[in-house]
This record gives C-alpha cells, structure tokens and sequence, in this order.
C-alpha cells in the first residue's frame, strides 16, 4: 500500500514537472534566440567602433610595449647614478707551497728553508663602486633615455591617430556600399517595372520585339550591377571587422546619419594647425634632442672617469676563509680610482662624428616629413572642398533625374515616348543617385583624413 502512495506521489510530481517545462522552454528558447540575434545583428556607431579598434589594435598594443621598453631603459640609466656593488669568491691551489730559502751564515748558521704561504688559498671579497666624474656620460645618456621615453609616448599618439582615420574611412565606407546597393535595388524596381510594362505593350503588339528585348537586357544589367553593390557591401564590412579584429563574418548594423556640414578653415589656418600639432614632427623634433644628448655621450669618453672605491676582503686556507698561519683572514681599504683612455686611434672622434651626421640626418628627415605634411593638409582640404561642391550639384542632378525619369514613364505609358527614352532616364537617375551617395560620403570620408592630416580630432 505504502509502495502505491508512493508510485503515486511520483506521478503526480512528473505531471507537474512536465507542465513546467512545456510553458518554460519555449519561453526560455524565445529569449535565447532573440538575445542571439541582437547579438548578431548588434548596432554599433563609430564611437563604439573607435573605442574597440583602439582596444584591439595590435599596432597599439606594439606602441604601448615600446612606451614600457623607453620606460625600463630610463630607469636603467638611472642606475648609473648609483653606487654598484659586487662581490666575488676564488679558490687558487699552488703546485707548492710558498717558501723562502736562507743560505745560513756557516759554519755558524745552518741553510734552512721556511714556508711563507699555504697550497690551499681562498678568497672572498665585496666592493663598492660610486662614480663621482663620467665625463657627463652617465647625465646625457639618462637625459637622453627620458626624451626616447617621450618620443614613444608621441609615437603611440601616432598610432591612435592612424587608427582612428582607419576605422572611420572604414565605418564611412560601409555607409557608402549600402547606401549604393539601395540605389541599384531601387534602379533593379524601375527596370522590372519598367520590363514589365514593355511585355505589356508587346503582347498587344503596341511596340517592337527589340524595344522589348532592350529592356530585358537592361534588366539583365540591373541584376549585375546589384549583385557588384552586395558584394562591394560584403567586402566594406569585411575590411571594417578586420580592423576591429572581429570574426571577418560578424554581422552588425550601423547608425547611417551622414548629413551635409560645412567646414569653415581655410588653407591657411589648417596648415598652421598641422605643423603645430602633428605629432610625427615632434617625434622627429625628439629624435633630433636624444641624437644631440648621444653626441655628449660620445664626447664624454675625451675624459677621465673618477670612482670612489670600499674593498672588503678575506682570505683562508679553507673555504670559510679563516685565515691561515701567514696571512689575516681580513683587510679593507677605501679609495679613489681614476681611469683615463687618452688615445685610442681616434676611436672617440669617429663616434663623435657620426653623431654629428646622425643629427644632420634628422634635420633633414624633419624638413621631408614637414613636406609631407603640408602636402597631405592640401590634398585633404581640397578634396573636402571638391566634395562639398559636388554635393550641391549632385543633389540638383537628382531632382532634375527624378523628375525627367517621372515624365519619360509617364509619356511612355501614353505611347508618347519609346522604351529608349525611359531606359536613358533610369540609367540617368540612377548614375545621379549613385553620385550624391558618393559626393555625400566623400565628403566625410576627406573629411576624416583631413583630421588626420593636421593631428586633431575635434569637429
């Protein structure tokens, strides 16, 4: 009896248990597969895109281990201000033991000999080392670590600039392709419409087979030039997720608000800006410093070196070091030791020159690298300035496309027109359309690598 109440208390369990489950999976695999794609389909702006890219960037990432490098040598070379201890421990076995041998005095004083050492000697030591004069050697060569520490923290800065444009352009380029591909699938709507209409009439036999057959082959081209727009959408978000080191097959969606905006700065001022705030220049600028301080290091070695110098030492005949029967077990001294190379063949002078041409070198990398920035400021600028003027003609030509397309397909739906005409006015409104997609998106896109040209990135 007790084993039938129980059978039945678990039936009643399972029943209750399965009436969980039917109501609770279907509600739990709802929100698994609608938080899937979201994910799959997450929205990102270019801020979201910047942040990312600068947090994945393997380029950055090198920049940042340089930074900690230039970091670690700077403090290396603040060691060299330090005294420098050391310590050493030798063992020496003599083939005999030290003696001295006294021929004697005869007949009075016998010859003898007597040892004067042991085979067996140890020794141990400790040192202390302080530089007092290097020539100025150990100053510059740190001055000079502090400024390589700087140009590597500009050098990073570079990194994140390049960064920055890249994944705009890339972000931007996005836009462009899908904005392309909803032209080309408006133009594929026209052109099966309009085919449409032309098989209408043909089978009427209001129009020839060749008009016919001109739209069939202009819809044919509208396919094309569809199937080129998704792949060009494909390939801009491929290259986009690269840049972020995504999966290159992650899907995603943008925020596409490019609106027209005006940029107010002439030539001028943005030329003035660049070479004010690009950073490439004062990395050259910093290079030139630490090549300067390197000179002084070089000609530091035309002096003397002076130390002051502690010395402990013990000796033995065993490994404590305990002494022996004819030696302390300890001395010491302190001292001052001055080391001066004064000829070497002309070692210090060659290394002195070539820190003379090392800095010339520089100079003349900062002059190109100033050309560079000024023709990079000039190529961006106008650029910018050519797109926002094709901007207003573009947006013109469409309105007057739209409108010669609205009225060559209404003449042709009254037989006032032939198929030509219509296929020239798509053809027209779609090369219009394509243009201010491109005008309108060239503009940012100049406009990005503008701010990359004078080393900002304020709006």
């Amino acid at each position: 009896m007790a084993f039938k109440m129980r059978l039945h208390r678990y039936n009643v369990f399972l029943f209750f248990l399965s009436l969980v489950l039917i109501y609770t999976i279907p509600v739990f695999c709802q929100g698994f597969f609608q938080a899937y794609a979201q994910e799959s389909t997450s929205i990102i702006t270019i801020e979201e895109s910047i942040a990312i890219a600068l947090k994945q960037s393997a380029a950055i990432d090198s920049a940042k281990q340089e930074v900690r490098a230039a970091t670690a040598a700077k403090k290396e070379a603040y060691t060299g201000f330090l005294p420098k201890f050391s310590t050493s421990y030798g063992y020496t076995r003599l083939n005999s033991e030290p003696s001295f041998t006294f021929s004697g005095v005869p007949p009075l004083i016998p010859p003898s000999t007597m040892a004067t050492g042991t085979k067996d000697n140890y020794t141990w030591a400790f040192e202390v080392r302080q530089p007092v004069f290097a020539g100025g050697a150990i100053l510059e060569n740190y001055r000079a670590s502090e400024i390589s520490e700087e140009a590597t923290k500009i050098e990073e800065r570079v990194r994140v600039l390049d960064v920055v444009k890249e994944v705009k352009v890339a972000y931007l380029n996005v836009i462009k392709a899908r904005r392309t591909l909803d032209v080309a699938r408006q133009a594929l709507k026209q052109l099966e419409a309009h085919r449409s209409t032309a098989q209408g009439f043909y089978d009427v036999h209001m129009i020839p087979q060749n008009d016919l057959l001109r739209a069939e082959v202009e819809l044919i081209n509208g396919q094309k030039n569809l199937l080129k727009a998704e792949n060009a959408v494909e390939i801009a978000k491929a290259n986009f997720n690269t840049l972020l080191r995504r999966d290159i097959n992650a899907n995603f969606e943008i925020e596409d608000q490019l609106q027209k905006f005006a940029f107010d700065k002439q030539i001028e001022e943005c030329l003035k800006i660049a070479l004010l705030n690009r950073p490439e220049i004062k990395v050259y600028e910093m290079r030139k410093k630490y090549m300067q301080k390197m000179k002084l290091v070089a000609e530091s070695e035309y002096y003397p070196t002076v130390n002051l110098v502690g010395h402990f030492e013990r000796f033995g005949d065993g490994p404590d070091v305990s002494g022996s029967p004819y030696k302390d077990d300890q001395s010491w001294y302190v001292g001052g030791a001055v080391n001066w190379n004064f000829f070497e063949w002309g070692k210090t002078k060659y290394r002195v020159e070539a820190s003379n041409a090392r800095v010339s070198q520089i100079d003349d990398s900062i002059k190109l690298i100033n050309d560079q920035v000024i023709l990079e400021v000039k190529v961006a600028w106008h650029e910018l300035r050519e797109a926002e003027k094709q901007i207003e003609a573009d947006e013109s030509a469409v309105k007057q496309a739209e409108e010669n397309y609205r009225i060559s397909s209404e003449r042709y739906q009254e037989r006032l027109s032939t198929s030509t005409d219509v296929l020239d006015a798509q053809s027209l409104l779609t090369r219009a359309q394509s243009g201010y997609v491109n005008s309108l998106c060239d503009s940012h896109i100049s406009y990005a690598k503008l701010e990359r040209a004078l080393g900002t990135e304020e709006k």
